[in-house]
């Protein structure tokens, strides 16, 4: 309990410094290297590229085209006789996804089917919301229109990019209904997406899945037995975040499941949680408050 506890005091920590980065969406083209053939542009989000010897896969584009091309030109560095580039996205929120039009026209856009729809359904409400946050998003988000994919999958797509096999999968629903994991299978490093982070407090999105989802998502991920992990919006790790991630979703949802069996409102939950943990759960136990009703 001990341990767990201080997983849970932590775990605000590093959710405050992501919120920071929103107000600096701009990504760089500094790379630091997660695994043998994987790279990341750390930012917001963080940025995955992966090299095999004859194409690249990007996965995530930052928000806007002019980040989506920064992450594309970063690419053709690390890979420069690469024949083809892929870009696949773990979500459909505009820092993930709505980069794609700065891509050249031929990269191959990957994405599956559910997110998609979430796309379909959602994109531009989402885009509206987020350029209303600042005026630097207004404009990196100015008149960005985005095409339909090339290839959509269900459960699973594999993408032979030459020495390197990466699993594109989706396992269910939780941060969003769509949520893309991308595994690295020679490297076994997990591009979590927000699925899995590192120190930072969990975050259902208005179309998203449940806490009970999202653990089960979780159970899902185990099995890959990664080594390397890296989050959207947190610092890499190693495979242990799964975990741990997993036991932070089900520390908050008991306690706020026994806190809704006592008759505590939701707000007094969400305060009561938060402050036990040293960090802001209130989100997360709202969730867990609709998923029982």
């Amino acid at each position: 309990m001990k341990t767990r506890s201080r997983l849970l005091a932590l775990a605000g920590l590093t959710a405050v410094g992501a919120l920071a980065q929103m107000s600096q969406p701009m990504v760089g083209e500094n790379t630091t290297k997660i695994s043998d053939h994987v790279w990341a542009i750390m930012g917001f989000p963080n940025i995955a590229i992966v090299v095999g010897n004859r194409a690249t896969l990007v996965v995530d584009t930052g928000m806007g085209p002019k980040n989506g091309s920064t992450a594309s030109r970063v690419a053709a560095k690390l890979a420069p006789g690469a024949q083809r580039l892929f870009l696949t996205t773990t979500h459909f929120h505009p820092e993930h996804a709505a980069g794609e039009p700065g891509f050249p026209p031929a990269t191959i856009l990957i994405r599956n089917s559910v997110q998609q729809r979430e796309m379909d359904q959602h994109g531009q409400e989402i885009m509206d919301r987020f350029s209303r946050n600042s005026e630097q998003n207004k404009q990196l988000l100015a008149g960005v229109q985005l095409r339909t994919p090339d290839v959509t999958f269900d459960r699973e797509a594999t993408v032979d990019l030459g020495g390197v096999t990466v699993r594109l999968l989706w396992f269910g629903e939780a941060h969003t209904k769509g949520d893309e994991l991308v595994f690295v299978e020679p490297d076994r490093t997990l591009i979590s997406g927000d699925v899995v982070q590192n120190k930072t407090m969990p975050n259902i999105s208005d179309s998203g899945g449940t806490p009970s989802t999202w653990l089960a998502v979780l159970d899902q991920i185990a099995s890959l037995n990664a080594t390397h992990v890296l989050p959207d919006h947190s610092a890499p790790g190693d495979g242990s975040l799964v975990a741990a991630e997993r036991s932070l979703i089900s520390e908050i949802r008991t306690r706020a499941l026994a806190l809704k069996r006592q008759g505590v409102s939701v707000d007094d939950a969400g305060k009561q949680v938060s402050a036990d943990l040293k960090a802001n759960a209130a989100g997360f136990v709202r969730s867990v408050y609709a998923e029982s009703q």
